[in-house]
C-alpha cells in the first residue's frame, strides 16, 4: 500500500467520520490493497447497526470512490 494512496484515504474517512460520531459510531482504517478494495473496520453503535451495510456503501464507499482516484471498493472486516 503507497503512503500516499493511504494518506488520501485517511483524509477521506476523516470528512465522513463527523456524520459518523453523530450516531455514536466511528470507522478504522485496516487495509488499502494495491488493487483499490479498502478494508475498514465499523466501530461504536455502527459495529452492530442494522443499517451498517447502508452506511458502509452510501457513505464510507461513496465518499471514498469520489474523493480517492483508483478506489474501486470498500468492504468491512470484523
Amino acid at each position: 500500500m503507497s503512503d500516499v494512496l493511504n494518506e488520501k484515504v485517511l483524509k477521506a474517512l476523516e470528512s465522513i467520520r463527523p456524520y459518523l460520531k453523530a450516531d455514536g459510531g466511528d470507522v478504522e482504517l485496516v487495509k488499502v490493497s494495491p488493487e483499490g478494495i479498502v478494508e475498514v473496520k465499523l466501530t461504536g453503535a455502527c459495529s452492530s447497526c442494522p443499517m451498517s451495510q447502508m452506511t458502509l456503501r452510501a457513505g464510507v464507499e461513496r465518499a471514498l470512490i469520489r474523493e480517492v482516484p483508483g478506489i474501486r471498493r470498500v468492504e468491512a472486516v470484523n
